[in-house]
């Protein structure tokens, strides 16, 4: 890595820090909502906040180096050594989904017989080494129309 690329990372980690402690020091405008129903104005609730004081503009200032320094960090980053770009996706080529050989074995697919006539085939959910159900005899759907005479 770079003497650049630490410095930022550097930065970086001291500005997010002092956003975090900015904000969390910072008194919310939820915290004048209760005065505004109360005895307090009732410009507090909607607005009227007046000028922004230090802890706010120091808030915005560290937003502001955090991201710079993130912008500097994914350029520098991807500069790489020679100047070509050095993403995860450089060497990625896409290739067409191939088709198993005929005839191979897939784990936790069963095989499908071809249809020869005379051969029942084997059942598709058959699962290896579970004794298969037995199907149930065949039951007509429509009933026998009645011998006639």
């Amino acid at each position: 890595m770079s003497w650049m690329f630490n410095l930022l990372l550097v930065v970086q980690i001291l500005s997010s820090l002092a956003i975090i402690s900015l904000v969390l020091l910072q008194q919310g405008k939820g915290a004048d909502m209760g005065s505004a129903f109360g005895s307090g104005s009732a410009g507090s609730l909607f607005g009227a906040t007046g000028a922004a004081n230090f802890m706010s503009r120091a808030t915005k200032w560290a937003a502001v180096v955090f991201f710079i320094t993130t912008i500097g960090l994914a350029y520098v980053a991807n500069r790489g050594n020679t100047g070509q770009d050095t993403g995860i996706m450089q060497n990625f080529t896409q290739t067409a989904p191939v088709a198993p050989p005929a005839g191979s074995a897939v784990p936790g697919v069963a095989p499908i017989a071809p249809a020869v006539p005379g051969v029942p085939a084997a059942p598709l959910n058959a699962v290896p080494g579970v004794p298969a159900v037995p199907a149930a005899p065949s039951v007509p759907v429509v009933p026998a129309a009645p011998a006639s005479k």
